[in-house]
């Protein structure tokens, strides 16, 4: 249904209140209706307590894989869904909590399956664009001879392992939105996602960056999972929502990877930040966790190609966003109890 009917869009982002989400939302919100569906397994009431009261949000507290009827949510009638329906759907629902992983499993093969059927139901019901937000582990353990990865670049993965339900999972989300394409014609995107850092990231789940940041701040121990030889790609959160923007409008239907092209030492963004916090903070080493892995550096060619989009956030300007956002939000934390969360 064509947008040119209606004021505003009606937006539907599963997911929302979580890192990527609740940025997304504030990127949308101006403009158009959001609906933001989120269950708090990784998001976060406070990434979207500023939006509750702006009249074209509206927050539903549900599981994305019990979503099977929008309109049976009263709460909804003033975007008057079952005239206007829905115009686009962003699918970022996925529990993503390293440290603690091994309980949420059970949800997280269930959403990127279950899950990312129910939103791929409502694209078919109301022919809405549908963008997925899949993930760099698509790709399967880095291969060191050859480290970037371009969009066709599949390696073979077991599908027996402990983090399977979300490595293997992601793959299959992908073949969903693939094969709903195909089949019922959906408008159906992807992305896929290489390490985004900036605001709100969640604190405590083996995420570095924020970690770093709030230990700095606290003249507290970094804790680095792995040794000083430990690698990551670094893209803004602005960068990675410039993407989705574009992307939703284009006519393009990817796979089409997102991400920053350089890579870092992980011990070395550790001593920038605490020198850039002017922290009395050292670093010490523990043993990587098991979602974490060395990851592939995205090639990213296809995206400047095709959506004229590349990262243009210096990693200075993007840690500095990042601090001053720790510090504007910072809480008492009492780091005895965050040691006993780390053993």
């Amino acid at each position: 249904m064509s947008n040119g009917v209606f004021e505003k869009k009606n937006i539907l982002i599963l997911g929302g209140a979580g890192f990527m989400g609740s940025h997304l939302c504030d990127k949308l919100v101006g403009n158009n209706n959001i609906i933001c569906i989120d269950n708090f397994i990784s998001g976060k009431r406070d990434n979207i307590d500023h939006l509750l009261s702006h009249e074209n949000f509206i927050f539903i507290n549900d599981d994305v894989n019990n979503l099977v009827d929008l309109e049976k949510y009263k709460e909804l009638e003033r975007f008057k869904i079952k005239f206007q329906g829905i115009q686009e759907i962003y699918n970022l629902a996925c529990p993503t909590n390293p440290k603690n992983f091994s309980k949420t499993v059970i949800e997280t093969a269930r959403t990127n399956s279950l899950g990312t059927m129910r939103g791929l139901d409502l694209a078919v019901k109301y022919k809405a664009k549908f963008l997925h937000f899949s993930s760099s582990v698509i790709y399967g353990p880095r291969n060191e001879k050859k480290p970037v990865v371009i969009e066709n670049d599949y390696r073979a993965t077991s599908p027996l392992t402990p983090r399977s339900c979300y490595d293997e999972g992601k793959k299959f989300a992908e073949t969903l939105v693939y094969t709903y394409r195909q089949f019922y014609g959906v408008d159906a995107k992807i992305l896929r996602f290489f390490t985004t850092y900036g605001p709100r990231m969640p604190l405590f789940v083996g995420h570095m960056i924020p970690d770093f940041i709030v230990a700095a701040l606290d003249n507290q121990p970094l804790m680095l999972y792995g040794d000083n030889k430990f690698t990551m790609t670094l893209c803004h959160i602005t960068d990675a929502i410039s993407a989705v923007i574009k992307m939703m409008a284009s006519n393009e239907a990817g796979p089409f990877n997102v991400g920053a092209a350089q890579e870092y030492k992980v011990s070395e963004v550790a001593k920038k930040i605490i020198k850039m916090i002017n922290s009395k903070s050292e670093i010490y080493y523990t043993d990587p966790l098991l979602f974490m892995s060395r990851l592939s550096i995205p090639d990213i060619s296809l995206a400047k190609e095709k959506l004229e989009w590349f990262p243009i956030m210096t990693l200075d300007k993007g840690l500095e966003d990042t601090i001053e956002y720790a510090k504007a939000h910072k809480v008492m934390i009492d780091w005895n109890q965050v040691e006993e969360v780390k053993d």
